[in-house]
């Protein structure tokens, strides 16, 4: 009150009068009939105490958390040294250029639709005729050497020459790996143009 605050001063004041309505309404006499209806005036005052103390109790938890946040220490970020100096052994971003996983998608769905689309008119009126399973060895060396019969290549044509989506997908995958093993090279001249591949 001695600072003159007009905010405490009004507080008391709604304090004072609450507390004189609850003294006059306990002192005027009540008929039995209102004294089932109405409300005791001392239950609000006790809900309004009831939530000071729960906040109260509130602002010394969160004192107290603040408190023991203050003791928490943070090491630096250390990294060892080679994870520092870590160079890759390759430049993924110059060896693939301007090629995007888009583009490649792309041209493997426009080869799988064509190996689909391609239908032998003699092993169609035999049925279903299950194939054998793609030697990964042998089709890894068919890659290899055909890598170094065709030092530049077209991605499409490549996988045009396979007989079955199996082999084109098995295909795919080994020119990924030889991609990134630093064997070959891929280059696109335009937008959704084809793909070339050169060898090493």
């Amino acid at each position: 009150m001695e600072k003159e605050d007009l905010g405490i001063a009004s507080e008391f004041l709604v304090m004072a009068a609450t507390l004189l309505d609850i003294k006059c309404r306990m002192l005027l006499p009540v008929q039995k009939e209102d004294e089932e209806e109405e409300e005791d005036p001392r239950d609000e005052l006790v809900r309004k105490l009831l939530e000071y103390k729960m906040f109260k109790y509130m602002s010394q938890e969160l004192k107290e958390k603040e408190s023991l946040a203050s003791r928490n220490l943070y090491r630096e970020k250390q990294l060892p040294d080679e994870v520092r100096n870590f160079v890759p052994d390759i430049d993924y971003a110059q060896l693939i250029g301007d090629n995007t996983l888009k583009t490649l998608q792309e041209l493997f769905t426009a080869a799988l639709d064509r190996a689909r689309n391609r239908v032998d008119p003699v092993r169609a009126s035999f049925g279903d005729i299950e194939k054998e399973e793609i030697n990964m060895d042998e089709k890894n060396l068919y890659m290899h050497a055909y890598i170094r019969e065709h030092k530049r290549t077209s991605f499409r044509s490549l996988l045009e020459k396979q007989g079955s989506r199996s082999e084109v997908i098995v295909v795919f995958l080994l020119l990924l790996d030889m991609i990134r093993s630093g064997e070959v090279t891929v280059s696109q001249d335009k937008t959704f143009g084809d793909i070339i591949i050169e060898g090493k």
